[in-house]
């Protein structure tokens, strides 16, 4: 790979600007400056440098992000935050959020430019899990439950498939409780909970197959994955779902 191509791979700048950066004596490949910008090296082994800080070559990133209210998921938008906005400096080519969240919905989100995983992932023949907080008002009874569980008619052709309920809170006229889907429909949840009587007041992702939102993950912030996520990811959509 070209030494230019693999700093802009890694989001340190345009092809002009990493040029320009390289011409002048501030790159280095194993410990020697290296002024070519075409200078061939080899990205699995050799150790590029920059600044004081080494950059080891992927061709997959993965990313958790915490996503807030009031910011659109979408790579760019004339007129709203988006999510790639709140990761402006990652390494990776190519990064984009793997399915939607609303605008005012919070929570897990997966960023990757591995487009084979996040298709798995979307694939209507996966069946991957998705579980949110829902906070909604309205009253939550065994009847209600049923029906989120065994599938509900949202307008759609054909009733949602099969969900899992866990009520976390009720009080007078609301409730609260963790919903479990293996769809991904326009507005789902918002539209289950509607279709038995209630309306959603507060949602929030928590996980998306087996990878869960770090706890300690500020809302609007973000950290790679491990090893071990992104491998758990890979096996889970290795299994297709009849």
């Amino acid at each position: 790979m070209r030494l230019d191509k693999f700093l802009c791979d890694m989001q340190l700048g345009s092809r002009s600007q990493v040029r320009n950066v390289i011409k002048k004596g501030l790159v280095s490949v194993n410990g020697v400056p290296v002024k070519s910008p075409d200078w061939k090296l080899n990205e699995k082994q050799d150790i590029v440098a920059y600044m004081g800080e080494t950059y080891t070559y992927r061709q997959f990133y993965y990313y958790m992000l915490h996503k807030p209210a009031g910011v659109v998921t979408a790579t760019q938008d004339r007129h709203m935050t988006t999510v790639m906005d709140l990761l402006p400096a990652v390494c990776g080519k190519d990064l984009s959020p793997v399915g939607r969240l609303d605008r005012d919905t919070e929570g897990l989100l997966l960023i990757t430019n591995d487009g084979e995983l996040a298709h798995k992932l979307l694939s209507p023949r996966k069946h991957v899990e998705k579980t949110y907080y829902v906070e909604c008002s309205g009253v939550l009874t065994a009847e209600t439950i049923n029906l989120l569980e065994n599938g509900v008619d949202i307008g759609d052709e054909e009733l949602t498939r099969p969900a899992r309920v866990k009520l976390m809170a009720q009080s007078d006229g609301s409730y609260a409780m963790e919903l479990t889907i293996t769809e991904g429909r326009f507005h789902q949840v918002k539209r289950m909970v509607q279709a038995v009587g209630g309306s959603v007041t507060y949602l929030k992702r928590l996980s998306l197959g087996t990878l869960c939102l770090d706890d300690g993950l500020p809302k609007g912030s973000y950290r790679p994955l491990t090893e071990k996520e992104i491998s758990d990811l890979k096996q889970l959509t290795t299994i297709t779902s009849a």
